[in-house]
């Protein structure tokens, strides 16, 4: 199957270039709502994993006997943007473990918040592993080994007991056993689960179907009523979930990953730019919001800066736009 075009990219009066991808929404049963192009695609989760390795601290009680409430939770499902109340959050929870930030083995880059980077900077500061990304999911499974006494220094192993029990838990969620999951290396060193984008979509729906109560449910409500904590200021995550209060879940993932979960109607969304390009999210993402009638006025206005972003010279001046082409 040709891979449809989803975004273009003009210049003056023609397209310049092109970006294809697919595109699945599916029912808490697994069932096609819409779609473009292949459900079956290959696709690694990356990120889009997260909540999912999250449900594991829930459904063991890691979390109550630790004491982690909603921001946790909301926080270890997120991509972080390094900003100081994510930094401060993380370091709590650590000291909650007894741990300090030397037991996260996600690596280190700058703050992704560009302004949080510069003012570390200007400290003469460097970043540290708090300031990674992945710094939250790190910190749950590092919860998840203090819970079940299990070794902490290996916990990445793609065979420590914690990697075992999140496998699991992201298998039942998509819908596919261990075996069908193929298993690489992420950014930050954790495994990452291949998978077609159809079973990312039904996760996402599970989720958004979830009951009060429930692991899934309380999840859910966390990471809803903390959008800050799922990505950070200025990023499409969490603007899109500040737009859509309460209703929409939206989490993206590298290599131009993204999905969301729909509470109304309990649906799933899962997306893959092709080319990975992170320019074409925003317009893929706002124009599927518009296309199942879930943007409201408000929303469209709020998210307006995403839906068809212009291009611009050296000089501030727009010479194109980017724009999408699809049809659900």
């Amino acid at each position: 199957m040709d891979v449809p075009v989803l975004v273009e990219v003009t210049r003056g009066p023609a397209v310049e270039s092109r970006h294809r991808g697919q595109i699945v929404v599916v029912d808490p049963r697994g069932a096609l709502v819409k779609q473009v192009g292949d459900p079956e695609t290959l696709v690694c989760m990356r990120s889009l994993a997260k909540p999912f390795q999250a449900l594991a601290l829930i459904a063991t009680g890691a979390d109550k006997a630790f004491g982690f409430g909603p921001e946790e939770l909301a926080l270890f499902s997120g991509s972080l943007s390094g900003q100081d109340f994510q930094v401060d959050l993380v370091t709590r929870a650590l000291a909650r473990l007894g741990l300090t930030p030397d037991a996260l083995q996600c690596g280190i880059h700058p703050p992704l918040h560009r302004p949080s980077a510069q003012a570390l900077s200007q400290a003469g500061l460097k970043p540290t592993p708090l300031h990674n990304t992945c710094a939250g999911k790190h910190t749950a499974m590092l919860a998840l080994c203090v819970y079940h006494k299990w070794p902490l220094e290996n916990y990445l192993a793609v065979d420590h007991p914690v990697q075992h029990l999140i496998l699991g838990a992201v298998g039942r969620m998509v819908g596919l056993p261990r075996d069908e999951i193929k298993v690489a290396i992420d950014g930050c060193g954790a495994p990452v689960f291949f998978m077609p984008l159809k079973n990312i979509a039904l996760g996402y729906a599970r989720l958004a179907a979830s009951q009060p109560g429930s692991p899934g449910g309380d999840l859910l409500a966390a990471i809803l009523a903390y959008p800050r904590h799922i990505a950070g200021d200025g990023r499409l995550d969490t603007d899109v979930m500040t737009a859509l209060p309460e209703k929409v879940f939206a989490k993206s993932g590298a290599e131009g990953g993204y999905a969301l979960a729909l509470k109304k109607g309990g649906l799933g969304v899962a997306l893959k730019i092709e080319d990975g390009g992170a320019r074409a999210l925003g317009p893929t993402v706002v124009e599927v919001l518009q296309q199942l009638g879930v943007a409201t006025p408000a929303a469209q206005e709020a998210l307006a800066a995403y839906a068809q972003p212009p291009i611009l010279n050296h000089r501030k001046e727009e010479v194109g736009r980017i724009r999408p082409v699809f049809s659900l």
